[in-house]
């Protein structure tokens, strides 16, 4: 058991030592990157994929939890009187919580597993390899665009979640329940500010990063035949999923402690 906990750990370390190389590249490759007309080229045809291909799961999802949420809390803002309030409390979850880990975790389902099975169908038909002859790095040919792409697009994506997710919660609200119009607006104003929009595109920026880093690392590393690039599908998935929960927490707890810091406490309802 020891022996196979000892190779288990220096397995991970390896990993992570590989993770950290490969990141690395990327960013040395980056930088100059974004002053050269072909990285762009070679990116745009991935904002398409990224961008508009995920935009109606990230409608759909976002308007579902809109709603889910909007039928939970009714009755219990109700009972205390709140109820034209519950904006404060869709907008609240959604924009700097629930938005961004929604938008991350349906483009790392949608987009990454594409990346990663593409990647690696790429590296066991060894055309990854022949690119390395012909003097090509395919970091900066293949993994730079895709980052640059996952980057952009997070953001956008987790705005246009916020929104499906708000509009969902407005019809519950004023349509469905005959809460005014004017009120839900005006405590949803009240309660979001700048700061709650920048921690929402911060998180949607480091997950976007997080997701295109794990998924086309998988892709390069992944074993030989169908099964070894559907395995590396799937741990893409799981790493990123893991990745954006973890790193929420972290960047929820940094964010709730500066918003106290500078505002001090307030209470939303």
């Amino acid at each position: 058991m020891l022996s196979a906990l000892g190779k288990k750990s220096i397995a991970t370390m390896a990993a992570l030592g590989d993770g950290a190389q490969f990141s690395w590249q990327m960013f040395r490759w980056l930088l100059p990157g974004l002053l050269q007309w072909r990285t762009w080229k070679r990116t745009m045809p991935l904002f398409f994929e990224v961008g508009n291909r995920t935009l109606p799961v990230i409608a759909i999802t976002g308007t579902f939890v809109g709603l889910v949420l909007a039928v939970q809390s009714y009755d219990q803002l109700r009972a205390a009187g709140f109820e034209q309030r519950m904006g404060v409390l869709l907008s609240a979850t959604l924009v700097p919580e629930l938005g961004p880990v929604l938008a991350g975790v349906m483009l790392a389902g949608r987009v990454g597993g594409a990346l990663t099975a593409e990647l690696g169908t790429m590296r066991v038909t060894e055309q990854i390899s022949a690119l390395t002859v012909m003097g090509t790095d395919p970091i900066r040919y293949l993994v730079v665009p895709r980052f640059l792409a996952c980057l952009l697009f997070a953001p956008l994506l987790n705005f246009f979640c916020d929104v499906f997710g708000s509009l969902a919660g407005w019809f519950i609200a004023v349509v469905l329940k005959d809460i005014p119009s004017s009120p839900y607006w005006y405590y949803v104003r009240d309660a979001i500010g700048v700061i709650d929009l920048t921690e929402g595109v911060i998180k949607s920026f480091v997950f976007g990063g997080a997701i295109a880093l794990i998924t086309c690392y998988k892709g390069f590393h992944c074993r030989a035949g169908a099964e070894g690039v559907g395995r590396a599908c799937t741990e893409a998935f799981v790493l990123s999923f893991i990745v954006i929960l973890i790193s929420n927490f972290f960047l929820g707890t940094l964010f709730s402690g500066l918003y106290v810091g500078l505002y001090g406490f307030k209470a939303l309802i």
